[in-house]
């Protein structure tokens, strides 16, 4: 099987992409062939992915102590764990590992290789480490804090009594996929831990196993024979690399594909009048936002912040630009996730906008520096901005970057005001709370280098409402105080959110059930079939 797969993508994947044979036309019936840029994949070691592509394919792989059921991302449900219980004083967590579950090696998982895995990420301190050393584990204690007693029993203890909801919503990270430690050890350089072997082969329990990975031409996977918590329709997948939007668009056209992740609003909006191809729309937990330097004058005067809230044309960016790729949001948590502030109540409005400056002292408006991305749809959406908020009086300069120069000067602090993007590392809101909202110290040597820090935003008062949503056990009281966070961004802060990302997928209509998921690493393929 392995071999007809990899005989299919390297001889048949130059013919798709370059000839264009009509020949190849169609897809394998068991085999799903997805277009998409995957240049991005360095790694596929879940103690270290933080790439879409990778946190994608670990999703498929590897099963987690925790999930999502795909119908509901707003609440964690058994991955391979199948139940827990809470001590009474919040610091001990003990886990039931799901029975029957087994890795691709055909070993079956235990409680042992759940805490070698969680034990693993601490020891190698790779980039997503600090999922897990939020809740005081480092690699001195990890052994204590992280063990199974037995085969079917996992114990996790941390330092304080954290709200269950956001440690159990960690655990349903890439960090907490459970690797195979036998399989993983056996190919252990020194004391790596298996990571240079890991970083480009899989030792999971998940929907699929990793065939070949051919960086920047493909990645086939193929269905787990040795997992049976669902059925798996389709026996195979295959990532092809197409960087072009134009090529994926046209493969999946002429059927040489199943699927095209990277297409613009406007190469979606053409396919929606063809009945070869559905489109699949799902929110994402993306924010587009602008955050104004409070070291700049008048950008720290409440009236100007608000002054700028009415002077965006928020319907317009979403409908004329983004054409159904975003929803108009004004808060910092997407929809779709669970407890957003869904309420938008600024619109284009001219007039406030000027009597607002008026009152701030700033008749005659002001000049504003907006660094912005080169790429699409950033640039046009700026566009928009500096024509509205000119029509306000203020007049807004562009400072086109590419994504990497734009990047460093919005965390250096060397900028008046940015158009940026935010996605959270995880499906809580407290990942997004804590980026915006905690800065108590605003001295370049904080170990904080959040928004709100990069911003200048210096809010002590705030930042300890923030972090005592971290030990809320309550869940509507919770809930009420990550309520009231998000309404102070929308309302009074140097943030303003602008639209959410809403993901649009074209696949052939024959393809059925594919997830896309609302954050970087939650798409699901293992429920997609064909007919």
């Amino acid at each position: 099987m392995k071999s007809a797969i990899v005989a299919l993508l390297l001889a048949g994947s130059s013919a798709m992409v370059v000839g264009m044979n009509p020949a190849h036309a169609g897809t394998p019936p068991d085999t799903l062939v997805i277009a998409k840029y995957i240049s991005d994949l360095i790694t596929l070691d879940p103690a270290e992915v933080y790439e879409a592509t990778g946190g994608e394919l670990v999703n498929n792989i590897y099963e987690r102590l925790l999930t999502f059921d795909p119908s509901d991302f707003s609440k964690p449900v058994g991955g391979a764990v199948e139940s827990w219980k809470i001590s009474d004083d919040g610091l001990t967590y003990t886990f039931k590992i799901r029975n029957g579950l087994a890795f691709a090696s055909g070993r079956p998982l235990t409680a042992g290789d759940a805490a070698f895995s969680l034990q693993r990420v601490i020891d190698l301190a790779k980039t997503p480490v600090f999922y897990l050393t939020q809740f005081g584990w480092s690699k001195d204690n990890i052994k204590d804090r992280v063990s199974a007693p037995d085969d079917n029993t996992l114990v996790l203890k941390v330092d304080k009594p954290y709200a269950p909801d956001l440690f159990l919503k960690v655990l349903s990270s890439t960090v907490a996929s459970v690797v195979d430690k036998q399989e993983v050890l056996s190919h252990q350089s020194g004391d790596d831990l298996g990571y240079a072997w890991l970083k480009t082969h899989t030792a999971g329990s998940g929907p699929y196993q990793l065939v070949v990975w051919k960086p920047n031409e493909a990645v086939v996977l193929a269905a787990n024979p040795h997992y049976k918590r669902e059925t798996v329709a389709l026996k195979n997948v295959i990532l092809r690399h197409v960087p072009e939007a134009a090529t994926q668009r046209l493969l999946l056209e002429k059927g040489d594909v199943d699927v095209a992740r990277n297409l613009t609003a406007d190469q979606i909006r053409s396919l929606s009048t063809n009945a070869e191809i559905k489109i699949i729309s799902s929110p994402k937990t993306d924010v587009a936002y602008i955050s104004l330097n409070q070291a700049v004058e008048p950008l720290s005067n409440p009236k100007v912040q608000q002054a700028l809230r009415w002077a965006i044309d928020y319907e317009g960016i979403t409908g004329d630009i983004l054409k159904g790729q975003s929803i108009v949001h004004q808060s910092f948590w997407g929809t779709g996730s669970g407890g957003s502030l869904d309420e938008n109540p600024y619109k284009l409005d001219i007039d406030k906008a000027r009597s607002l400056l008026t009152e701030a002292g700033y008749k005659d408006g002001f000049t504003l520096k907006l660094d912005v991305s080169s790429r699409s749809p950033d640039k046009e959406v700026s566009q928009a901005l500096q024509e509205t908020l000119g029509k306000a009086g203020v007049k807004v300069e562009l400072n086109t970057l590419d994504r990497a120069q734009l990047q460093t000067r919005f965390r250096s602090r060397q900028f008046d005001a940015v158009f940026f993007g935010w996605s959270p590392d995880y499906l809580d809101i407290h990942a997004s709370a804590a980026f915006f909202t905690i800065n108590s110290d605003d001295s370049d040597k904080s170990d904080n280098k959040n928004a709100a820090w990069r911003t200048h935003w210096l809010i002590p008062q705030l930042s300890e409402k923030t972090r005592s949503g971290l030990l809320e056990r309550d869940p509507q009281k919770r809930a009420a105080i990550y309520n009231d966070l998000q309404a102070e961004v929308r309302d009074n802060s140097p943030f303003i959110v602008i639209y959410q990302q809403l993901g649009q997928v074209p696949v052939r209509a024959d393809v059925k059930n594919f997830i896309p998921g609302p954050s970087w690493d939650t798409p699901v393929y293992w429920r997609t079939s064909k007919n």
